[in-house]
């Protein structure tokens, strides 16, 4: 028999109390130290209690890992869930399976990014903010690419490991499916999309792409389906100082011409049907510093949909639904040892419809499970919930950026509007409409083709 030598809220409380003194993650060793260990696995039981990664003793042996959560046995877990997934099991006939923990930090993140990192801190290289609040290198210059905070002790550097590199590599192309559904889950609209990210600063090779030294990232998304839509694009370009709004572009091919758009269409529908904005993809849709007030509300163990659940069982890495109830992917959550969950404010948008925005992040890799934002009533309104998951099972590989490991990436969104149970139900898939994921990437390509003004009215004369 193993005694156990930690209760079930001694990580919560240590969480707490290193938070209050300014120490990075981690409770039994600090989560930099793991980092530092040049090992095929970064093994995350030394930084943790086994309590913190055991929905067991979390539950005391009420579920068990394989156990389906359904609104009969929900109150078991809810002290270790958001308010929306809780809301969505108990009112709209949600379920989800309780999946194994992952305690490996290797299958946390692209493998390009992970070994950037451990140079930077072989090297002595570090993150920090300047005067006004942007990720500095520590020879002053701007960040050369890598994760910024491996430990982070507050919420600001939670923020900033998000919103650096969304999705921890140099470029992404995703195709995109979408479906939009009523509230009653009758299905109202389908789009396929390429959604591209291309950083151009705090890259893996330390550079700015094509001398791009003002600007951090260029994002597009492209829309090939449906008919009404076909050639529809939103192109931001961000500047590295998070304090500037984005320039976002436009092209409408009723229009057939690009035009830029306000600030306040970061908070409107892109197209019809959809629950999202652009401000929530990534918990970190608009740049750091035209949001503030940024804190940690509350941080403990929790169960979250940040490992796991990619569905490479099928050639389109289709998931599948919960029968009956097509709104939902039919997921597992696992236990995350060391979630954080953080509040801000829009501060740098007057006119915006958003009180404050809660995130819940995975403080392991500072990836988000939920995002929810709060209308000016400071009612919930809208949670944006990702997942994300190592692309491997098994025999069955789909490489990442290096082309000699596993891909690490996103695998589903469900974004949910709380006040009337619309739902935009959005998956990566291998192919949507012709559009295919890239990880392995010629960036000069991805640049020329979706990533400047004259790229996108291309697109939509196509």
């Amino acid at each position: 028999m193993r005694i156990r030598k930690y209760d079930v809220d001694y990580t919560r409380r240590k969480l707490m109390q290193n938070m209050a003194l300014g120490l990075g993650a981690g409770v039994l060793l600090p989560l930099e130290k793991i980092w530092a260990k040049d090992a095929l696995m970064l093994d995350l039981t030394k930084a943790y209690p086994d309590e913190a990664f055991s929905i067991e003793a979390q539950t005391k042996g009420k579920i068990s890992v394989g156990d389906v959560i359904t609104k009969e046995n929900l109150e078991h877990v809810e002290h270790l869930l958001d308010p929306c997934i809780i809301q969505q099991v108990r009112e709209d006939g949600r379920r989800f399976t309780i999946g194994p923990p992952e305690t490996d930090l290797t299958r946390m993140f692209t493998n390009p990014n992970l070994e950037k990192t451990q140079k930077n801190l072989a090297e002595g290289y570090y993150a920090k903010f300047d005067t006004n609040g942007n990720v500095v290198g520590s020879d002053n210059g701007n960040w050369k690419g890598g994760f910024p905070f491996p430990s982070p002790r507050n919420a600001n550097e939670i923020q900033a490991n998000a919103a650096l590199s969304w999705g921890r590599a140099d470029a992404n192309l995703y195709a995109v499916r979408q479906v939009d559904f009523a509230g009653d889950g009758s299905q109202q609209y389908a789009y396929d999309f390429a959604w591209v990210e291309l950083q151009m600063q705090a890259r893996i090779d330390g550079k700015a792409f094509r001398g791009h030294t003002d600007e951090i990232r260029r994002q597009n998304a492209y829309f090939e389906s449906s008919e009404d839509v076909k050639g529809t694009s939103f192109l931001s370009i961000w500047k590295y100082d998070q304090r500037e709004i984005p320039d976002l572009f436009g092209y409408l091919p009723q229009f057939r011409r690009v035009r830029q758009f306000p600030a306040n269409q970061r908070f409107e529908p892109l197209i019809p049907g959809a629950t999202w904005f652009l401000t929530d993809p990534w918990a970190a849709g608009d740049p750091m510093l035209t949001w503030g007030n940024y804190k940690i509300v509350e941080r403990k163990p929790m169960l979250t949909a940040t490992t796991g659940n990619f569905g490479i069982k099928d050639d389109n890495w289709q998931l599948p639904t919960i029968p009956g109830n097509e709104k939902y992917f039919d997921v597992a959550l696992a236990m995350s040892p060391d979630v954080a969950v953080v509040e801000s404010t829009p501060t740098g948008y007057p006119r915006a419809p958003v009180s404050k925005r809660l995130a819940w992040f995975d403080v392991r890799n500072c990836t988000y499970t939920g995002c929810i934002r709060y209308d000016l009533q400071g009612k919930p309104w809208v949670n944006f919930e990702s997942a994300f998951g190592y692309y491997q099972d098994g025999d069955r590989v789909v490489m990442g950026h290096d082309g000699k490991t596993p891909a690490w990436s996103w695998t589903y969104v469900m974004s949910y509007n709380m006040q009337n149970k619309r739902m935009s139900r959005l998956d990566h898939a291998y192919e949507a409409s012709g559009i295919r994921s890239l990880f392995e990437i010629d960036q000069d390509w991805m640049y020329d083709t979706y990533l400047t003004t004259s790229a996108q009215q291309a697109l939509g004369r196509v």
